[in-house]
């Protein structure tokens, strides 16, 4: 038995299901990983949903912000398509609401105590534990099934910047919802910013990438994270990274998370010009 995390698709059908074939993916016995941005930017969204949902309890999958996009766009009243969205595919389609249904049904992170892993789509704020952060997982996860036009009409923003175990309401939801689908950057005590986006080694005055934090509580378990192209593969022990900008003509990534095999890659011819 494998466990291949799969860093992000974006609509990229056919280089996920080549890449699966390269790792000798086998619905019998092996168990895949996706850190989220199952959808957009790609060409073929509509066939990822279907093709993900379909491998059943094979597959853990948490929500990025390009997933969380298209629900605002099915769900909400306020959010509108954005240049280059490949989205209307997957709006327009017959079995639509059972897509929908579905990945509005993913969890935000999850996290494999007895394993040591911890699944999210950006990152964590260097004040939260891992145990912390999945309850305000479920926190969120819980508003989005039970009133997700109110979450979605009140989620974007990129304020709060910074954790306060006081906040409450939206506040608290959007802040959680920032992190663990839009976070790159933050100060050394843990303040967000959502505008940088560039490389990690050259990070704006007073940022550091979120896992190079001081005093990060999280430190003690392996991130396995995606949403960050710029940074690409990074594989040590409490971070594994694998946004490899696929839909941007890089590669898609998978690791078989127990084992030090080396990364398995598909380069990927690219479907929009690079960007974020």
């Amino acid at each position: 038995m494998a466990r291949y995390a799969i860093g992000d698709i974006q609509g990229c059908c056919e280089e996920l299901k080549a890449l699966l074939a390269r790792c000798n993916f086998s619905a019998d016995r092996d168990e895949l990983w996706f850190v989220g941005d199952l959808v957009n930017r790609g060409p073929q969204s509509l066939e990822t949903l279907r093709f993900v949902r379909a491998l059943g309890s094979n597959a853990t999958v948490v929500l990025g912000n390009h997933d969380l996009h298209l629900l605002a766009l099915a769900f909400g009243s306020k959010r509108k398509h954005k240049d280059g969205d490949t989205l209307d595919a997957v709006l327009a389609a017959p079995d639509r609401d059972q897509l929908l249904e579905w990945l509005s049904g993913r969890p935000l992170a999850v996290f494999d105590e007895p394993r040591g892993d911890f699944l999210v789509h950006a990152g964590l704020v260097p004040a939260w534990s891992p145990r912390q952060a999945a309850k305000l997982a479920r926190e969120v996860e819980a508003v989005l099934r039970e009133d997700a036009r109110t979450l979605f009409d009140a989620m974007y923003g990129n304020k709060p910047d910074a954790w306060s175990d006081s906040l409450r309401g939206m506040d608290r939801l959007r802040f959680v919802i920032n992190v663990f689908t839009r976070m790159r950057f933050c100060t050394r005590d843990g303040a967000v910013d959502l505008k940088a986006k560039g490389a990690p080694g050259e990070p704006p005055d007073g940022l550091v990438p979120w896992f190079d934090a001081p005093a990060r509580q999280s430190a003690q378990v392996r991130v396995v994270c995606g949403h960050w192209s710029m940074l690409g593969l990074l594989r040590r022990k409490d971070v594994l990274a694998l946004d490899t900008g696929c839909v941007w003509g890089g590669a898609l990534t998978a690791v078989d998370l127990d084992s030090d095999a080396a990364a398995i890659q598909l380069k990927c011819r690219g479907h929009q010009a690079p960007g974020e």
